[in-house]
């Protein structure tokens, strides 16, 4: 068989970036991109290269990146304009490939093995793709080249930013095996340190670690790692799913700190919903029968819960059937380390209406256009524009967007 070309492109400070390019004035000037930029409250969502050189980190507080740098410059999101960049970026990619995964926004897995007798090697391939991203788009990214895809998004963070970096069958012991264990795809801190009372401390000890003390810390999850990180990863680029092949839709989050009040848990379950329920409608698979909520406590141990529901794709529905499942199965006092939430069992072709114009029915489509008018507002003005209730009773979660990655994440830490 022939040796995979897998391409991992990382645009290079996005939303920073895209705002730079609306507003020239802001170029060379530390800049944050975050809610509204007139209150000091909420999260920075982006930062460009000047900001990072204070030390101002994505997902810290307003406030915080502030006290670093009083004098950062402070960006309203448009998700309308980064969308579209991202659409005008996966348009270079399509001149090279057609199998082009969209793992976020902005990062895609591009599959070239059959394009290299055309365009020459993976390397060849990726300096054309950045060189056409920065001329044309007046945007910058990074790309890995390796022949699987976890070591392409390896490389592809390993020179930042626009940048071409190989990670080779001759080389990749040499460049990667020598980094921290938490440079590893989906190494979080709590993995980095379980595995550092072991000195597993570099990706060369996790590789040749043994696969029985792995499972014994981590679960399946360990053993996975092992392989991933000796190179044995042979996941495909999914570049044609079909809705029909799609079994479920998911998001979770690691907290930053460990979280016991339910009420703020729930609200927590509502930002994860939200999500979940976007997802179902922009993949356009009906409604679900079944939610999902997955639990890590301080403990590091694991649990998921299920229930049958009403099929449903609403994000009230669904956050009410998981902050249910978790009072259920999680006693008061429980400190939740990570949350998920996902929902499966769609029903693709069926649509329930409600003939007498009135009732159960009538209710779920009121709230079914609602869901959609938010959703279109918050696409044209930004996530902020239009909050829930139970959203602003925490003002960190009133101004935090959560635009969920596809889960294929094993613990939603890092990925």
């Amino acid at each position: 068989m022939r040796e995979r070309v897998i391409l991992y492109s990382d645009l290079n400070n996005f939303f920073a970036s895209v705002e730079t390019l609306l507003h020239p004035e802001y170029r060379g000037k530390p800049l944050i991109v975050c809610g509204d930029p007139a209150k000091r409250c909420g999260v920075v969502f982006a930062k460009n290269e000047e900001a990072k050189k204070y030390g101002i980190r994505t997902a810290e507080t307003v406030a915080s990146a502030l006290k670093k740098c009083p004098h950062v410059l402070r960006a309203e999101t448009h998700f309308g304009e980064y969308k579209k960049y991202s659409r005008l970026v996966r348009e270079v990619y399509g001149r090279f490939t057609d199998r082009i995964e969209e793992c976020s926004i902005d990062e895609c897995a591009l599959d070239v093995t059959d394009s290299v007798a055309l365009f020459g090697p993976g390397e060849t391939i990726a300096e054309s793709i950045r060189r056409a991203v920065r001329e044309e788009l007046g945007l910058t990214v990074s790309v890995g080249v390796s022949f699987n895809k976890v070591f392409a998004k390896l490389a592809s963070d390993m020179k930042k930013p626009d940048a071409v970096t190989v990670l080779s069958r001759e080389n990749y012991r040499e460049r990667l095996w020598p980094l921290p264990v938490s440079a590893m795809l989906f190494v979080g801190k709590a993995t980095e340190e379980t595995l550092k009372r072991k000195g597993i401390r570099t990706i060369g000890d996790l590789a040749a670690a043994d696969g029985e003390l792995l499972s014994k810390l981590l679960g399946k999850r360990g053993r996975l790692l092992g392989s991933y990180a000796r190179g044995e990863d042979d996941e495909p680029v999914n570049y044609e799913k079909k809705k029909e092949d799609l079994k479920s839709v998911g998001n979770s989050m690691t907290l930053p700190e460990d979280v016991s009040d339910r009420g703020e848990i729930k609200r927590l379950l509502y930002v994860l919903s939200e999500s979940v329920a976007a997802r179902v409608r922009d993949a356009d698979v009906g409604k679900a029968d079944t939610v999902h909520v997955v639990v890590r406590n301080e403990r590091m141990e694991v649990t998921t819960f299920q229930k049958k529901v009403p099929p449903t794709a609403l994000c009230g529905e669904i956050a009410e059937a998981a902050f249910g499942l978790y009072c259920e199965h999680c006693p008061e006092g429980t400190k939740a380390h990570m949350l998920g939430v996902s929902v499966s069992g769609f029903d693709y072709h069926i649509e329930q209406l409600a003939l007498d114009g009135g009732g159960k029915g009538r209710d779920y489509e009121k709230k079914e256009r609602a869901e959609r008018a938010v959703a279109g507002l918050r696409k044209k003005y930004g996530y902020a524009t239009v909050q829930r209730g139970i959203m602003l009773e925490d003002e960190r979660l009133a101004a935090l967007d959560i635009r969920g990655r596809k889960s294929e994440t094993p613990d939603g830490e890092k990925g």
